[in-house]
């Protein structure tokens, strides 16, 4: 489970030095569309591909997705990401590119800082609950 948390955590890292390298700016392949948050980034099981062969349960961000939305076509744009759980979704919708950017910067320092300081302190899992095989090992 603590490589699990691990990968994790490289996956948030990388979305944020993606998101403040300016990946999610205009592209100059697709410019006529915006570049959407997590589904045009490198972690994408799925990108380049509109055929979409792996489904999103393949996808690390999937632990964050609330149950209730992880059926959606897309289901990373519902993510909360923050206090007042705007979603990417929502901020496709209602708000601007720089808006949506600085809440998901917000939301992937909150996620890194969390999980960093969890494996630091502890020895069991982090984000979901002990594997059983874990505690038999344990025991």
């Amino acid at each position: 489970m603590v490589q699990h948390e691990r990968d994790i955590l490289e996956l948030l890292k990388f979305e944020l030095r993606f998101l403040e390298d300016g990946g999610y700016g205009r592209s100059p392949r697709t410019p006529w569309r915006p570049t959407y948050i997590f589904e045009d980034s490198p972690s994408c099981p799925n990108l380049g591909d509109p055929a979409r062969p792996h489904p999103c349960s393949e996808c690390l961000l999937m632990k964050f997705v609330p149950v209730e939305r992880q059926n959606e076509s897309s289901p990373c744009r519902f993510i909360p990401l923050n206090e007042k759980g705007e979603t990417i979704d929502y901020f496709y919708r209602c708000g601007t590119q720089l808006e949506m950017e600085e809440a998901l910067a917000g939301w992937l320092r909150s996620h890194i800082a969390r999980i960093e300081q969890q494996l630091s302190t502890s020895t069991g899992p982090l984000l979901e609950e002990c594997d059983e095989s874990m505690k038999v090992a344990a025991t």
